[in-house]
């Protein structure tokens, strides 16, 4: 996969994230983690696009690992609105699933520039 192809794929993910919150039910605990969803989902893309800008190997890494955490962080807030909102179950596995392919997209590109 390309840097442009990722750049696009977490800007989509962003987008699809978004949306999936503007469909969430509109309560106290879901408004709290839809918004966290929101925070981590948009950051996976600018994150990912300031490691493209990265002005060393270890500053390439630091960023990616940032990236790593805000898709961990994202999965966990989806897994937390499906087991609240078990209706959304539908809406939300294909996005998850996609978290779950860049993250692994994530960390084989953390390794590889690691030389391990």
């Amino acid at each position: 996969m390309t840097k442009d192809e990722l750049l696009l794929r977490t800007k989509n993910y962003a987008i699809a994230n978004a949306r999936l919150v503007l469909n969430i039910p509109n309560n106290i605990v879901n408004r709290n983690y839809a918004d966290q969803l929101n925070r981590s989902a948009s950051s996976v893309g600018a994150n990912y696009r300031a490691a493209c800008r990265a002005k060393s190997k270890a500053d390439f890494i630091n960023k990616l690992k940032i990236v790593e955490e805000e898709l961990d962080e994202t999965l966990f807030f989806m897994e937390l609105l499906v087991e609240l909102n078990t209706e959304m179950r539908e809406k939300i596995v294909p996005i998850y699933k996609e978290g779950n392919e860049l993250l692994s997209i994530i960390v084989a590109a953390i390794n590889t520039s690691r030389g391990n």
